[in-house]
């Protein structure tokens, strides 16, 4: 059987769907979970077996059995804690295929199955008698279904039903809660990832472009943007109350996941815009809480140093529907509205009696089309002035008064810039009938929808109509398209480039006129937890878990490189950045492949985890655009990223797996190779000692 799997192709700039082996799905989702990186959390492994060993001890006061009902079990970790903390029996649900397999593996390599029985089925489906999956009811219920917004992959739901069906009234639970805060900030970094800001033109008369009010006033979209919130240095937002408890789950009782609300009074501690609510949560393991685990930030912590760097749980930012003024000393009342999955925020002012009685406010629906064409970090990327002041610089020293343009970007604000700067005529190619819709009402709100030609087609599409029998004399890109995932995928453009060919005039200027691909060798503080084998957790033998990952990514993954937003992932360059190809958008896609192969030297010493690899666009002959390495900002090594886009990160297996280096190696040779039928890049890499 075969199936089909999403890729992005860089050759048409879309989606398309391949058929791929039957376990391919299997695969990818094993080789990009997060398995790995919750085996590597001590703090988690540490908090759940206390709670286990001391919910166990409860029971067994009790003078009962203790049942175990082990929902999601993963690698079967805690249903082992609770046989080695004393559990007479666990259930062991896992929905996933291969992690059921692997979980039965798992248990019985240490030892257990004679009393851990793994049942794959979801939850919900689980039966419970003489003839069911379950003898009986549970006594003790442990789970861990939650993701950063704590009921994102359906806890909620989870725990009602487990409630209902699988459990004892009265059962233990680990964890025994979950309580979920909130805080008011102000932020102009974090508010320009849903916010659209005026953008300055330097031109004769300082131009600026605007944005409809229909953007302005959209609440944008319902999900969280979880994020490494422990990256964000406190000068880039203002604090303006102090941290409040939203609502809590005793997952010891029944759990109702209707839709509902809660609402808490806020005493502004500083006054100032409010615009965002950072929320986190924590668990308590045990009912008196002294079994906590917390996913709260460094400012919240009293001890900053000891805050547990985790990837599988971060932190939330939600976005309130509009910046509202809040003031010293003037309370107002912050309301959180969840769904089953779902949480999202409301912010009032002081009410009177018949104000309180709050009407549940639905989910967030963007109606502005703006949220839908773009994530959040490309909307920080619109918003960064700097950025654009880069592409208005490059534009004044190309364009002329009888310039004819084209713009092949998505969704970009090129045309606007070129118009303003004095293009005789500017033409858009726009994918999709989105961002056709989104560009027409930006292009009216500043009075220029008769001057810039939107052309709903893709490139090789174009007829010379289109262009009303006009040459193109300046060809223009950022270049960006929705559908990139990793930095060379922007190399759509020059696939569009080649398909316009025959509209552009013989002495056609294209912008950028070239990109380079760089790439440095690099060492982690933290992200490498994430491919890097466990061995042992907790005492537990689970390197069956480490061969499945590794058997899954040399099913595919192992070969290719993965986007990471390295602004969240400190790290230090062991090397110095290297260009290693480059790509001539004066010219038509290359015919052959291209082939570079070479070493750079380690001038560091560190764990060589991987490769970074970005993209630079040089725009003209000297002004150029990064999409990865900003500066290295010290002599350790420390990096700036850029921080709207991902940087493609290929881990080195050597690293990853120390035991097979006898020496620190002295340089990293690479070999690099970019194929023009599919526009991927293929790369491999080997230390040098």
């Amino acid at each position: 059987m075969k199936v089909f799997c999403g890729r992005a192709n860089p050759t048409t700039g879309s989606v398309e769907w391949l058929e791929e082996d039957e376990n391919y799905d299997y695969h990818q989702e094993i080789a990009r979970s997060c398995y790995a990186d919750m085996l590597h959390d001590k703090d988690r492994n540490v908090k759940y077996y206390q709670g286990i060993r001391a919910a166990v001890s409860r029971v067994k006061e009790r003078g009962e059995k203790a049942i175990v009902l082990d929902i999601g079990t993963g690698t079967g970790l805690l249903s082992m804690m609770a046989v080695t903390a004393g559990a007479d029996f666990c259930y062991a649900i896992e929905v996933f295929t291969p992690m059921a397999i692997a979980a039965v593996q798992i248990v019985e390599k240490n030892g257990f199955s004679d009393k851990i029985k793994v049942i794959n089925k979801h939850s919900t489906e689980v039966t419970v008698g003489p003839d069911g999956d379950m003898q009986c009811r549970a006594n003790i219920l442990i789970t861990e279904l939650f993701d950063t917004e704590l009921i994102g992959e359906g806890a909620l739901p989870s725990y009602e039903h487990a409630h209902k069906y699988l459990v004892q009234e009265g059962c233990e639970a680990v964890p025994h809660r979950a309580r979920v805060y909130a805080q008011l900030v102000e932020s102009k970094r974090m508010w320009s990832w849903n916010k659209l800001f005026p953008v300055h033109v330097q031109a004769e008369d300082d131009e600026k472009i605007v944005f409809p009010s229909e953007i302005e006033n959209c609440p944008g979209v319902l999900s969280v943007y979880d994020i490494q919130l422990n990256q964000v240095p406190r000068s880039d937002f203002t604090i303006l109350s102090d941290v409040v408890t939203m609502f809590s789950v005793d997952f010891s009782k029944q759990v109702n996941s209707s839709s509902t609300y809660y609402t808490a009074k806020l005493e502004p501690i500083k006054s100032g815009m409010a615009q965002v609510i950072l929320s986190w949560w924590d668990v308590d393991m045990d009912p008196s809480g002294m079994i906590k685990c917390t996913m709260a930030p460094y400012w919240v912590q009293s001890t900053s140093n000891d805050v547990q760097w985790r990837d599988h749980w971060m932190q939330c930012v939600y976005f309130l529907p509009n910046e509202e003024p809040v003031l010293l000393g003037e309370d107002v009342y912050l309301t959180a509205y969840r769904d089953e999955y779902s949480v999202w925020y409301k912010l009032q002012k002081a009410r009177n009696e018949e104000d309180k009685k709050d009407a549940y406010v639905g989910s967030p629906l963007c109606s502005c089309q703006a949220h839908l064409l773009w994530n959040r970090p490309r909307f920080g990327e619109l918003n960064d002035q700097n950025r654009t002041n880069q592409y208005i610089q490059a534009l004044m020293t190309v364009l002329e008064k009888d310039s004819i343009c084209l713009c092949i970007s998505d969704g970009s604000l090129l045309p606007l810039l070129a118009q303003y700067l004095g293009a005789e005529q500017v033409f858009t190619v726009e994918n999709s009938a989105v961002s056709h819709c989104l560009m027409e009402k930006i292009f009216k709100a500043n009075h220029v929808g008769n001057k810039i030609k939107i052309i709903e087609k893709r490139p090789e599409l174009l007829t010379a109509s289109d262009l009303e029998d006009k040459k193109v004399s300046v060809l223009i890109g950022e270049p960006f398209f929705t559908t990139s995932l990793l930095p060379w995928h922007n190399l759509y453009f020059l696939y569009a480039r080649t398909a316009v060919a025959a509209h552009l005039t013989d002495s056609v200027t294209v912008l950028p006129q070239s990109a380079s691909l760089y790439m440095m060798v690099v060492e982690f503080k933290d992200l490498w937890r994430i491919r890097s084998p466990c061995g042992t957790c907790e005492g537990f033998d689970v390197h069956i878990m480490d061969d499945m990952i590794k058997n899954s990514l040399n099913f595919r993954e192992s070969k290719e490189a993965e986007p990471h937003p390295l602004w969240e992932y400190p790290c230090k360059s062991l090397s110095d950045p290297q260009e290693v190809m480059t790509f001539d958008f004066r010219l038509t896609v290359p015919q052959q492949t291209l082939s570079t192969d070479g070493s750079v030297n380690l001038l560091r010493t560190g764990k060589c985890h991987g490769a970074v690899l970005w993209m630079e666009y040089h725009l003209t002959s000297n002004i150029s655009v990064s999409t990865g390495l900003v500066q290295i900002s010290d002599e350790k090594g420390n990096c700036k990223w850029n921080p709207h886009c991902k940087q493609a990160v290929y881990f080195f297996s050597s690293a990853l797996e120390p035991e097979t280096l006898t020496d620190l190696p002295s340089a990293i040779t690479y070999a690099i190779n970019f194929n023009p039928k599919t526009g991927e890049i293929a790369m491999s890499f080997k230390p040098l000692s």
